[in-house]
């Protein structure tokens, strides 16, 4: 088993200096203003988010609500769920290393928690899926920089079952040490209009905790979306939209743009 989960695209998604980041994360807080606070979202404290995936420049203060939010929670552990991008295989895999590199330092793995959940769910092991694979890896910083103590595990998903993912996050939901994160874009490459109109169906399903709204959205982690979705009506999970945007927001380019949005669930 290799030590070390490196970072595939520290320098491209986000920077590759610890300085850098934090002074993206900075920014990003500087400009919610008093948002959260009017909103009194701190009150809900999440056992599972869904944040985006894209370069930190277009998609990270919508992450970062969700993040500022989530720092307030006493999870100890958490679980990062995303699409393999790159490597086509069935099933899911775990991150069975030690560590994962970020440009603020590495981050613990908690194997010893994915081997036990390992024991009573398939997870798979598959190198090339952790190779390069975006949509766990930027949600790293995040978590270093929000939840410092906290020990992470990632897990990619292809080819699967969404049956076989709902049980695992059941049994993730289980331990009020973990929270989970769900990592998806929305629609890619529509015209403005047209991406916001497919959107709306992935905003309303997670808005009112319906999988049946979820038929028009064209999210790349629909299965974790679809997934997290049903595991909440199942533990009555309420859910909060936090932001929406789409890269138009910062290119200014409504040709063919990607949709992003983050949002929470909750247990009252």
């Amino acid at each position: 088993m290799a030590s070390k989960r490196l970072a595939s695209v520290r320098g491209s998604f986000y920077p590759d200096k610890c300085n850098k980041l934090k002074i993206y994360f900075q920014k990003f807080t500087e400009n919610l203003g008093t948002t959260l606070q009017d909103n009194h979202l701190y009150q809900n404290i999440p056992q599972a988010i869904i944040v985006p995936h894209a370069g930190y420049v277009y998609s990270g203060f919508t992450a970062n609500i969700a993040y500022n939010i989530l720092s307030h929670s006493n999870a100890k552990r958490i679980i990062v769920i995303g699409p393999s991008h790159h490597h086509y295989f069935k099933g899911i895999s775990g991150s069975y290393y030690e560590e994962f590199e970020t440009p603020c330092g590495d981050i613990v793995i908690d194997t010893d928690y994915l081997i036990t959940l390992a024991k009573k769910h398939p997870i798979s092991f598959e190198p090339k899926a952790h190779q390069q694979e975006h949509s766990t890896e930027v949600q790293m910083p995040f978590i270093q920089h929000y939840l410092p103590q906290a020990k992470v595990i990632e897990l990619i998903y292809g080819d699967t079952s969404p049956l076989l993912l709902e049980k695992i996050l059941l049994t993730l939901l289980s331990n009020k040490d973990n929270a989970i994160i769900i990592s998806t874009d929305l629609s890619h490459f529509h015209t403005q209009h047209k991406a916001k109109q497919l959107d709306k169906y992935c905003l309303d399903a997670i808005k009112r905790v319906d999988i049946d709204q979820l038929k028009e959205c064209e999210a790349c982690g629909l299965l974790g979306v679809k997934t997290i979705l049903n595991t909440a009506k199942q533990l009555g999970l309420r859910s909060k939209l936090l932001d929406y945007r789409t890269s138009a927001d910062y290119s200014g380019d409504e040709t063919q743009v990607v949709g992003y949005m983050s949002a929470l669930f909750y247990s009252e």
